[in-house]
């Protein structure tokens, strides 16, 4: 190695979700390589694309590097350079001043994907501040799995990779291209070369499908069915664990008699499978010991996402799989700060009650709020204004379903801020935005919070731009304004310290192990049995007439069906080197797909006189939209999957043509899961031409 030149041992973040460990080469202040480090505790080497191009978002000439005042309508692009205690004070005054008139309820917080200690850092700023209005992408992304899983048997039923399984069941589950909240594909490899047997659950036939014993394409947003389904034949047949059933399971004659309205003929015609595809992926599931359960993120993208969380921790439950090593477990937490106390819970013990979901009836214990609701309140006043939003890290014009909305909220507010790296086009619309510094510039604790039994360290890699600041400084500078210094430190590594407190480790000692583990116990219901008000899984929910929910799983329909003018399915669909709207603006990025693409099957294609490569309009009952059409052999036919993020910084337009190829001009946010405010992000009828 050059003498001038240095190595870091970090952990990827704000890539996904993290985990990867890495090695940044450093040369005169530059990141000039990365590498997956072959001694990562996650990845054992492993890297995706997003991970090898992280380093070109940090010197990207078009980066925020100071903050900016809006100058002139929102929207059209002319802004003004002003310094941060400018920008700060702007920010708390204005903020301060909706708090003195209208209530601390009336601003909202902010925030995008979890990422690092900046989501509990945000959530501890809102609640400094007095507002139980912390609005997030939980009702899309892993509330759904973790509160369920919390009701039903207690604990958020984490996958198990760690530990080898006789079968691993990959469902709605793309974990070899987003390697979804520290579940790491090169983990699953190194189990399927030692003969652990894989079944795989989506509508897309993937190259780990293609290795599975067996692949089941069902109906995208049809996975409550499908699990109805599966229980029946699991039931009918007594492949159950009675063991675990008869000493750990609360209503299963309830759920036995509600599966039996759910036989695999009729669940066939739901799931577009064949009954005995269903029957063979039952029998499979319940006569492996142990099986793991990688549950995706997908299926929390219908209104029924409770129905089909539910009925997937059923599934564990009835096959004794849950609390096994191989299974699906319930890791124990190293000794670190708890949650409630990092993010100052007591200063709004009210907020149950206070917080917009409460008037929407939302589930217990799922305290971020939906886009939906905050929008609601935003255009209609319902159930009470909210006036500003200063947000951080999050591009809800892209993200969130039906855009156009998001629009109108967002230019309807009465004070809109936020911090970010680049001006995306919902930054594009706010009043002042804030230079964030990117992750490998700043210390942070990564899985905190995440409900994963450890926590990661990511020691900083290269300085940040001189203007440009951590969100956790953000953060405390922020607080020290808002809420007082006796609050929010000087110093955004005291926050880091504060998690560590528990363990009698310092942020040195910490970067030197890499990662904190808690203690690995199974079988802890046979001492303890599971925390729930029966002390056992509860298949028919104890609590369901107390807090408004279904007691059993159950399949409502589909929110909206194909017809004759929208005759296909319509879902989206990530790839290795996207993250959601993040990093379009980097290159090295878009050379992996320089175009939206529109995946359908070659026989959908040759009907709608569409070839590959063709412009086409996508177009459902809520707008349209234009992509590049790619024929795909792996498409169920039927199904047509559209990439979602879209938008074009390199275009003269101050909103990076929002509106050309964004996936969420063609969602709805009006009929929404109750339990969790979901929107459907799939499952939706919609009509592909091509663009002559």
């Amino acid at each position: 190695m050059d003498q001038n030149s240095r190595e870091v041992k970090t952990h990827c973040s704000y890539m996904d979700h993290g985990g990867c460990g890495i090695i940044c080469t450093v040369e005169n202040g530059r990141i000039v390589k990365v590498k997956g480090d072959p001694d990562g505790w996650l990845n054992q080497g492993y890297i995706c694309p997003k991970g090898l191009a992280s380093p070109h978002r940090l010197n990207h000439p078009g980066r925020l590097r100071h903050p900016l005042r809006r100058v002139g309508a929102r929207g059209e692009g002319h802004w003004e350079r002003i310094s941060w205690d400018e920008a700060l004070g702007e920010i708390s005054e204005r903020l301060d001043e909706i708090r003195r008139r209208e209530g601390a309820r009336a601003v909202a917080f902010g925030l995008g994907m979890p990422k690092g200690l900046d989501h509990f850092a945000q959530i501890r700023l809102a609640n400094t501040f007095g507002s139980p209005n912390l609005v997030a992408s939980q009702d899309v992304c892993h509330a759904p799995r973790e509160i369920t899983g919390v009701h039903t048997c207690g604990f958020y039923p984490v996958v198990d990779f760690k530990e080898p399984s006789e079968l691993v069941v990959l469902w709605a589950s793309g974990v070899s291209t987003t390697n979804e909240e520290g579940a790491i594909c090169s983990q699953l490899y190194k189990q399927l070369e030692d003969g652990t047997r894989l079944m795989v659950i989506d509508p897309y036939r993937s190259r780990l499908a293609e290795r599975a014993e067996l692949w089941l394409p069902l109906r995208p947003g049809s996975d409550a069915a499908l699990a109805l389904g599966m229980i029946n034949v699991i039931i009918a047949e007594k492949l159950f664990d009675a063991e675990f059933v008869d000493q750990h399971v609360h209503g299963f004659a309830e759920l036995a008699a509600q599966a039996a309205d759910y036989p695999p003929e009729k669940v066939a015609a739901i799931t577009w499978l064949e009954p005995e595809q269903i029957r063979q992926a039952a029998r499979l599931y319940a006569t492996a010991k142990p099986a793991a359960l990688a549950w995706g993120n997908p299926i929390e993208h219908t209104n029924q996402a409770f129905h089909a969380a539910r009925g997937l921790v059923c599934l564990m439950a009835l096959t004794g799989n849950l609390d096994v090593a191989g299974g699906n477990v319930q890791p124990l937490e190293p000794k670190i700060a708890g949650l409630g106390p990092y993010v100052r819970a007591d200063l709004v013990p009210d907020k149950r009650k206070e917080m917009l979901s409460a008037a929407h009836g939302v589930i217990p214990r799922f305290m971020t709020i939906p886009p939906a609701f905050l929008r609601r309140a935003i255009l209609e006043g319902e159930p009470y204004p909210v006036k500003a939003l200063f947000s951080l890290g999050t591009n809800p014009l892209m993200v969130w379903a039906d855009s156009r909305l998001t629009k109108r909220a967002l230019e309807s507010l009465e004070f809109f801020a936020c911090a970010e790296l680049f001006l995306t086009p919902s930054a594009a619309l706010a009043d002042v935005v804030l230079p964030a510094a990117a992750s490998l510039e700043f210390d942070d604790i990564g899985h905190y919070g995440i409900g994963h039994g450890y926590i990661l360290a990511r020691p900083r890699v290269v300085a940040p731009p001189e203007e440009c600041r951590p969100p956790l400084q953000i953060c405390c500078d922020l607080g020290r304004r808002l809420a007082g210094e006796e609050l929010w430190p000087v110093d955004y590594h005291a926050l880091l310290d504060m998690v560590l407190e528990p363990s009698g480790i310092g942020w040195q000692e910490f970067m030197a192990m890499g990662h904190l583990e808690g203690p690995h116990k199974y079988r802890k219901c046979e001492a303890k049995g599971f925390r729930t008000p029966t002390g056992k899984v509860e298949l028919r929910l104890s609590t369901a007439e107390k807090f408004g929910l279904p007691p059993l799983p159950a399949w409502e329909g589909f929110a909206e069906d194909t017809s004759e003018e929208f005759p296909l399915v319509l879902t989206g669909r990530k790839n290795k080197a996207a993250l959601h709207s993040s990093y379009r603006w980097v290159e090295e990025l878009k050379k992996h797909d320089p175009e939206p693409i529109t995946e359908l099957h070659p026989a959908d294609a040759v009907r709608l006189g569409i070839n590959d490569g063709d412009r086409v309009r996508l177009s459902t009952r809520q707008g349209s939209i234009e992509q590049v059409a790619r024929l795909n052999q792996r498409v169920r036919p039927g199904v047509v999957f559209a990439e979602h993020g879209w938008w074009f910084p390199e275009e003269d337009d101050p909103l990076g043509g929002w509106e050309r190829s964004n996936f969420n001009l063609l969602t709805s946010a009006a009929k929404l899961g109750k339990e969790f405010g979901t929107p459907n992000l799939a499952a939706i009828p919609c009509r592909v031409e091509k663009v002559e």
